[in-house]
């Protein structure tokens, strides 16, 4: 059956599955698509042989926490103790791809290095292999080999390995004679963003690991030997800080359902959109644990995670972790708007009143995730300037009304105050991606429309007058102030209750190619959310299996979980002793500087 599903051509399927009835559609696909694969589980410790990047069958330890950036450091300090065990003069240099490292050895050293390497593989852990200039296998005879170095780790399941592509990869550059100037030279097998041939002679120093990966986050306590000539901070590298704010709320959390019904009734249905009242906006399926995740793993250069919430927390969070710090809605809003709030553009518009908050940050909701290794030249140029993502999605005409959904009305109003403010015309929405916001473009917002904004504040609920502030004006005022330009991102959204989300979601886990993904839910009273958290549990577990260092052990969670968020919050969350409006904290800039080896 499952067969005959995947071979029936796309267009046929989708007309199979509409003569099932839509509450069953979801239900069917599921099982005629297997999200996760059933595998058998190894424990952890133990070796599995898995499939790496393209295709190479690799063997793995299995583990129950690891992290890219982790790994990758693994296999550098690997390699470093083995040439340094022999003796073998080296030094670090840049990789093409920042996810890898290279260093660079003497050609002369290469049979000596080669046989180190040999018995450092040996363990059953350690992968050596060798590839050209490339990128493909060849043999270690090649005259340009590279050996490639890699411990690989899987989880139980094997369903995410980390491997090849967080290698350590050792150059044998080869010494010449110039025919045009005195001396002699070493010339690099292949190219690097620095210098393919250096003087055989120079200046060695020991630099930040930052200095040559923009993957590794500044201030680490890393650090490489290598020549002067990469020791320099490149025009591309990023030096400011970044943060990453959720916005997050627990709808299953009886005492927060209290405070929104009385809320309700205390407004009516007057002015309150059915959309933005709808309770599947506050629905909870633990996205947030995995989203966390993903950046702890892809986005590792990330200096604080914010969780914005309403006096809420989930119970695997660990809330003295320094990696996360909660913050209450009455820290952000102090004596404007009007508390509590179930309005997210309320929210979102007292973002930039977070204390701490750097200049550069990155808003995700809860039901966004980093899909791979990302570097922070996705989200911002490195002269800090923001990028913004444009959506081929085209904004309704005509002035916001009630009858509009609360998102359109809020991006009519945007382009209200465009218009007014540049003399220009919004047309497109924007992708439902993280968005890359700067604390000072907020703060001009609130001072140039301190009526609307406030005016958004006080909404408890998605009002027509509201802005989407972060979501949408920011970005179109950002570039029309010369802050901000379009970039580009590659994703993909998926609706839970849509029935093709299961295929979807088996490609994005088996090829792990978009940079972020968004699962959302619509508003769809057919699908029974049974089958929702079931599809979303296969493909998160499965995706991002790694626990995270902030996330509490299996037995405290549960323990906690049989209280409300709200409850959890009183008795675990430390009142706050700070006020709206303080200076942000960190440093403008990243101090990495160079030490000279003498």
């Amino acid at each position: 059956m499952v067969r005959a599903y995947r071979v029936v051509p796309k267009a046929y399927r989708q007309r199979l599955i509409q003569l099932v009835p839509p509450e069953r559609q979801l239900w069917l696909v599921r099982r005629l698509t297997r999200v996760a694969a059933r595998r058998p589980r190894t424990a952890p410790g133990e070796l599995r042989r898995v499939r790496d990047v393209g295709g190479l069958q690799v063997q793995a330890r299995v583990v129950e926490e690891a992290t890219p950036l982790a790994v990758r450091q693994r296999n550098v300090d690997l390699v470093t103790r083995v040439l340094d065990d022999a003796g073998i003069d080296s030094f670090h240099i840049r990789h093409a791809d920042d996810l890898r490292s290279a260093i660079a050895v003497p050609h002369r050293h290469k049979a000596q290095v080669l046989q180190a390497l040999r018995r450092a593989a040996s363990g059953d852990d350690v992968t050596l292999r060798y590839i050209g200039a490339d990128g493909r296998e060849v043999g270690p005879e090649h005259r340009d080999a590279i050996a490639q170095v890699f411990h690989a780790v899987t989880d139980p399941f094997g369903h995410t390995v980390l491997g090849s592509a967080f290698a350590c990869e050792v150059e044998f550059w080869r010494t010449v004679s110039p025919t045009d100037r005195p001396g002699t030279e070493l010339v690099a097998p292949r190219g690097n963003p620095v210098a393919a041939t250096l003087p055989e002679t120079g200046e060695t120093v020991q630099v930040p690991a930052s200095r040559l990966s923009r993957f590794v986050p500044a201030g680490g306590p890393a650090t490489c030997r290598t020549r002067a000539e990469f020791a320099g901070l490149g025009y591309e590298h990023v030096t400011f800080p970044i943060d990453v704010v959720y916005t997050w709320v627990d709808g299953d959390d009886s005492d927060w359902q209290t405070r929104k019904n009385a809320a309700l009734r205390e407004h009516g249905a007057a002015e309150i959109n059915v959309v933005g009242a709808h309770a599947s906006r506050y629905a909870s399926r633990d996205e947030l644990r995995y989203s966390l995740r993903s950046v702890v793993s892809f986005a590792p250069w990330v200096r604080q995670i914010y969780l914005v919430t309403d006096d809420q927390i989930p119970p695997w969070l660990d809330v003295e972790h320094p990696m996360v710090r909660v913050v209450r809605h009455r820290e952000i809003f102090g004596a404007t708007g009007r508390l509590p709030t179930f309005n997210s553009h309320a929210i979102e518009s007292r973002l930039h009143l977070i204390p701490g908050l750097s200049e550069h940050f990155i808003y995700v909701n809860d039901d966004m995730l980093f899909g791979r290794p990302l570097l922070p030249t996705t989200f911002f140029h490195a002269n800090g300037i923001a990028k913004f993502f444009p959506s081929p999605a085209q904004l309704d005409v005509g002035p916001a009304t009630v009858h509009d959904a609360p998102v359109t009305a809020a991006g009519k109003n945007n382009r209200r105050h465009i218009e007014d403010r540049f003399g220009r015309t919004i047309t497109q929405k924007m992708r439902h991606v993280p968005y890359p916001l700067r604390r000072s473009v907020l703060e001009d917002i609130e001072r140039q429309l301190p009526a609307e904004v406030l005016d958004t504040a006080g909404h408890q609920f998605r009002h027509p007058r509201d802005l989407s502030i972060p979501s949408s004006l920011q970005h179109y005022w950002s570039f029309l102030s010369g802050q901000a330009v379009p970039g580009s991102i590659r994703y993909t959204y998926a609706d839970l209750a849509d029935p093709s989300t299961p295929v979807k979601l088996a490609t994005l886990l088996a090829k792990r190619h978009c940079d972020v993904f968004c699962l959302n839910d619509t508003d769809s009273g057919e699908v029974p959310l049974a089958e929702q958290h079931a599809m979303l549990s296969d493909f998160l577990s499965a995706y991002f299996p790694f626990r995270a260092p902030f996330e509490l052990p299996a037995e405290v969670e549960a323990e906690r979980a049989r209280m409300t968020a709200t409850a959890r919050a009183a008795a675990y969350l430390p009142e706050a002793a700070t006020v709206p409006g303080q200076p942000a904290g960190g440093t403008d800039s990243v101090t990495d500087q160079p030490e000279r080896v003498r």
